[in-house]
């Protein structure tokens, strides 16, 4: 079987929302789509032991980021994929791309709470020099408001 010329590893950002899938971490099944391999060569090559969760480094392997369960599935940072494409598998051009996915609805509504949370501030900000203590506030306003008697 030739190797590729060359070969893009593709990951996307985790959304806030997303705690199974950290920072742009990528599955089995992008690996291999990535590599160009069959799923039971991605296991062959993936550095795992049934009696270490998690082994130590391997350079000829293809080395999974850290699980804290046997039952977490296996990911892998786009960086260590195409390490293992260049030094083990041996293809010349390997290219790591971080796709931007598209705004979500939660991203938005995430947005425009942090605008209005900014909005906030800059209020809160220019009361600075006013008083805090509610009963001082009271009689500021009293006093201005009353007429002289």
């Amino acid at each position: 079987m030739g190797l590729p010329a060359g070969l893009v590893v593709q990951a996307e950002p985790a959304d806030a929302g997303s705690a199974e899938i950290a920072e742009g971490l990528i599955g089995i099944d992008e690996v291999q789509r990535a590599l160009n391999r069959s799923r039971a060569s991605v296991y062959r090559y993936t550095n795992t032991d049934p009696r270490n969760l998690n082994p130590p480094f391997n350079p000829r392997k293809l080395n999974p980021e850290y699980r804290s369960d046997q039952k977490d599935p296996l990911m892998f940072h786009p960086n260590e994929v195409a390490r293992f494409a260049r030094d083990v598998l041996r293809i010349k051009e390997v290219t790591v791309e971080v796709l931007n996915s598209p705004s979500t609805a939660t991203q938005q509504l995430l947005g425009s709470i942090l605008e209005e949370l900014r909005s906030i501030r800059l209020r809160l900000d220019h009361l600075d020099g006013r008083p805090t203590d509610l009963s001082a506030r009271r009689d500021q306003h009293d006093q201005g408001s009353r007429p002289a008697a």
